[in-house]
C-alpha cells in the first residue's frame, strides 16, 4: 500500500467515519432521522474492518523494516536515481 493511500485511509478510519457515525446518531434523535441504531452500526463494522486492515498493514510494514534483507535492498532502491546512473556505461 502506498503511503498516500494509507494516509488516506488511516484518516478515514480515525476521523471521517466515526463522526460520521456519531452525527447520524446524534441527528437521528433529535429529528427522528429512521434507521439509527442500522446505520451507526453499518459504519462502525466499516470501520472496524478498515481499521484491522491498516493495523496490518502497519505490522507488515513494522516487521518489513526491521528485516535487514530489507533494508539492504531499501537502501539499494533508494540509491538507483537518475543522478547516479552511468550513462557512459556501454560506450568504449
Amino acid at each position: 500500500m502506498q503511503n498516500k493511500t494509507y494516509d488516506v485511509l488511516k484518516f478515514i478510519a480515525q476521523i471521517v467515519l466515526p463522526a460520521l457515525a456519531t452525527a447520524y446518531f446524534t441527528l437521528a434523535n433529535i429529528w427522528g432521522l429512521p434507521y439509527a441504531k442500522e446505520i451507526v452500526g453499518t459504519i462502525t463494522v466499516i470501520d472496524t474492518f478498515l481499521g484491522a486492515i491498516l493495523g496490518i498493514s502497519t505490522s507488515k510494514y513494522k516487521k518489513e523494516l526491521s528485516d535487514p534483507e530489507y533494508l539492504t535492498v531499501l537502501e539499494q532502491q533508494e540509491k538507483r536515481t537518475p543522478d547516479t546512473v552511468d550513462y557512459t556505461e556501454g560506450e568504449k
